[in-house]
C-alpha cells in the first residue's frame, strides 16, 4: 500500500533496524538473503521490517525466480521529507527554497 502518510513514513524510520535496512538497498536492488546475511538478524526479521517499509511505500518489491529484492524508493523519501518540512517547518529557510523549486517546476507562481 503506497501512501503519503506521513505517520507510516514516521513508523517506518522510527526502528534502527528498518534504517539499516533501508541504507543496504537505497541505490540498488538487494535481496532479502543479501540483507539477512549483511545485518546477521533472522530472515523473518528481516521480512517483518520489510513489510513496515512496503506499508509506507518506500520500497520496491522484484520478484526473480524464488528471490525477492528490494530497492528504496527514493523519490517516495523525498516526497515524505518534503511534506514533513511543509507540514512542521514551514518558516525555515530550506523548506521555503524547497517550495520555491517545486512551484517553478510546476511553471506556477510562488507566493
Amino acid at each position: 500500500m503506497a501512501t503519503n502518510d506521513p505517520v507510516l513514513f514516521a513508523k517506518a524510520l522510527a526502528d534502527e533496524t528498518r534504517q539499516k535496512i533501508m541504507t543496504l538497498c537505497c541505490c540498488a536492488w538487494i535481496s532479502v538473503g543479501d540483507i539477512v546475511e549483511q545485518l546477521q538478524v533472522t530472515q523473518p526479521t528481516v521480512s517483518h521490517h520489510l513489510a513496515v517499509l512496503r506499508e509506507a511505500g518506500l520500497v520496491e518489491v522484484r520478484e526473480a525466480g524464488k528471490q525477492t529484492f528490494y530497492r528504496l524508493d527514493q523519490k517516495k523519501i523525498s516526497n515524505c521529507c518534503g511534506r514533513l518540512m511543509v507540514n512542521f517547518a514551514p518558516e525555515d529557510e530550506g523548506t521555503k527554497l524547497v517550495i520555491v523549486k517545486v512551484v517553478k517546476s510546476k511553471g506556477e507562481k510562488a507566493e
